[in-house]
């Protein structure tokens, strides 16, 4: 699955979540899985992957990530929630062991407009007034409960 990708893994459902962009997601996810990627994600053993999306070039995926790094805690859990509401590990369905949990959703097929708009990010409950707003604080690429 070499183009790039937005991802999040998490330690646990409703544990400590990543949010990390990539251009090669199943060597990444490999390398945060078998611990060989110093840092955050190797020291609080946040290994899962639990949710990513495929964009169709590295600026509108790094934009992405930097947008879901400002999310609050509650909208990045509802973006999980709204694609994989098990926590399931996603990475047999990345390698292709298994099909995708829900083929019809974003995150399998890559973007091709301005995924800066909250309107267009999978699992935005756009009926929720305030989510996201523009500024919505958190930079950091971990996410701690």
């Amino acid at each position: 699955m070499k183009a790039p990708a937005v991802y999040i893994l998490a330690s646990q459902r409703n544990g400590t979540l990543y949010i990390g962009v990539t251009s090669n997601l199943i060597q990444r996810i490999w390398q945060h899985r078998e611990g060989v990627v110093e840092g955050f994600t190797q020291q609080y053993g946040v290994k899962t992957l639990v949710w990513y999306e495929q964009h169709e070039t590295m600026e509108s995926a790094i934009s992405r990530e930097k947008a879901l790094k400002k999310w609050n805690r509650d909208w990045k859990l509802r973006l999980i929630e709204k694609r994989n509401p098990q926590w399931l590990d996603l990475w047999p369905e990345i390698t292709g062991d298994v099909p995708p949990l829900n083929s019809s959703t974003q995150s399998s097929i890559p973007i091709t407009h301005n995924p800066s708009s909250p309107s267009d990010f999978v699992g935005d409950p756009a009926t929720t007034s305030g989510f996201p707003p523009k500024d919505c604080g958190n930079d950091g690429s971990g996410d701690a409960p």
